[in-house]
């Protein structure tokens, strides 16, 4: 009888080891912490940074991102916790000012104001020359660079000597804790060429003006 209890713990082992245990308990993931300057995975295709998160007046748990990142129904997972699966949605996208909104699942997101050395408490601005912007994003961390200002003379975006690459779009540009803007793109060369922005005091002006989700937001 102890010889094959003894064939049965070996082969157990064996089973456990070629699976890697996890075969044998399960864990459910824990909920996606997100917050401005977090990575999120687009449709399963692409990587953009968020640029924040809050609510709206509709009491949704809702946030920012640049609109070249997806169209409205992309899904949205957590880059840095994919195993709690689908976590929000884009509901809207307006590719003049270049911005999404996205709805997020409340019970799979845990809403933070600080990702990395970002902070955001308040939404203003946009940054003026000579004012010192900084960058959170997903590729290159946090960036800060000069402020040239609206040289495009716009109203609705801003030029920075910020360093910015691939995957940093949507990030959120700060002065202190200040969110005052979005990464969209960069001038020719990724960290040489100036980064452009999205002014966020245009973006959540036309998300107030359009109404629905994203109207009245603020951050956490």
């Amino acid at each position: 009888m102890l010889e094959k209890l003894a064939g049965a713990a070996v082969a157990l082992a064996a089973w456990i080891a070629l699976t890697g245990a996890q075969g044998a308990i399960a864990h459910a993931a824990g909920p996606a912490v997100l917050g401005g300057g977090s990575g999120i995975v687009v449709d399963d295709q692409r990587i953009c940074t968020l640029t924040t998160i809050g609510h709206d007046s509709g009491g949704r748990l809702v946030g920012f991102t640049a609109g070249h990142c997806g169209d409205a129904g992309a899904t949205v997972v957590a880059e840095g916790n994919r195993d709690a699966g689908v976590v929000g949605t884009f509901a809207y996208t307006n590719t003049e000012l270049d911005y999404a909104v996205i709805v997020f699942d409340p019970a799979k997101v845990m809403p933070v104001n600080r990702v990395g050395n970002t902070t955001i408490t308040s939404v203003g601005g946009p940054a003026r020359f000579p004012d010192i912007a900084c960058k959170e994003g997903f590729s290159t961390g946090q960036t800060c660079g000069l402020t040239y200002g609206d040289v495009l003379q716009s109203n609705t975006s801003t030029l920075t000597q910020i360093c910015v690459a691939p995957g940093d779009s949507g990030g959120p540009v700060v002065v202190g804790t200040v969110l005052v803007g979005m990464v969209n793109g960069y001038l020719s060369v990724p960290c040489l060429g100036p980064q452009l922005g999205s002014n966020i005091t245009a973006v959540v002006n036309d998300a107030d003006a359009r109404g629905g989700v994203g109207a009245g937001f603020h951050p956490i």
